[in-house]
């Protein structure tokens, strides 16, 4: 019924919500470590030569080796750096359980089985989170300083970092890119549950191939097109992969069950 729903959508709300909760939790417990691993990527722009990715680095500008420690002037910033961090925790923690529960919310028709295997693709998508939030901490963060602190010197201009502006960048990098890894899971979740068919995704590639180019371009800083054609390439890659793993399961699942091998072939 209508109220049961609405039970259960709060019940997957709290559930959310509690995992996100003690990742906030966690990460303000450990604040003190947090400014020293957030400031790693400035330091990889300013030292290519330190980064675990040298050997896909830029060049850094002398301005930018020669760059002070990082600065705050409010008291609202020191708390904003915090925050910055506990939300990507949390986030992090919690996107495996919210895509569970997203799951399982719109597809109410799935059995006990079916959302039992559910959990694997709820682990998978938080180690995709993980994987595109370090490729944005280890490599686009890094690349983006350097080209922004060039266009800035090109112009004229002396950059001074402010701490809440800086690990606001790196935090949402870094979350931003950890979701955007998470969206094969999220389709292959979609043709399983049966709510779009591999074929319909399959004959708009183009229309996705676009749609990822513009999400990369708002990730990767203008003018560096090797970040932006690598990014592209994985992420389509993934759509690809998404689909062709997809495309089986869904197959596997209707025969089992009685049914003709493709959605296509259902009698209207």
């Amino acid at each position: 019924t209508f109220l049961e729903h609405i039970e259960d959508l709060r019940v997957s709300i709290i559930r959310v919500l509690a995992v996100f909760t003690v990742g906030m939790v966690a990460a303000l417990i450990n604040y003190e470590q947090i400014p020293q691993l957030l400031s790693l990527p400035l330091h990889w722009a300013k030292n290519p030569e330190s980064s675990p990715l040298h050997f896909i680095m830029g060049h850094a500008d002398e301005s930018l080796k020669s760059l002070g420690d990082l600065k705050e002037f409010t008291f609202m910033g020191v708390w904003s750096v915090l925050m910055y961090a506990a939300f990507t925790a949390g986030v992090a923690i919690a996107s495996p359980v919210f895509l569970y529960e997203t799951a399982r919310f719109v597809g109410p028709a799935l059995t006990q089985k079916e959302k039992k295997a559910l959990i694997p693709f709820c682990v998978a998508a938080f180690f995709l989170f993980l994987a595109g939030a370090a490729l944005a901490f280890f490599w686009l963060t890094p690349i983006s300083i350097q080209v922004w602190h060039h266009f800035a010197t090109g112009m004229g201009m002396e950059v001074i970092w402010k701490a809440s502006d800086y690990f606001g960048l790196v935090t949402m990098m870094s979350l931003i890119t950890g979701i955007t890894f998470q969206f094969p899971l999220a389709l292959i979740i979609l043709m399983w549950t049966e709510i779009i068919r591999p074929q319909t995704l399959l004959k708009h590639w183009r229309g996705m191939l676009f749609g990822i180019v513009l999400v990369v371009g708002l990730l990767t800083p203008i003018g560096d097109i090797i970040s932006l054609a690598i990014l592209t390439s994985i992420l389509f890659g993934f759509y690809l992969i998404a689909i062709g793993i997809g495309s089986m399961l869904v197959r596997r699942k209707r025969v089992a069950r009685g049914d003709t091998p493709y959605p296509e072939e259902d009698s209207p």
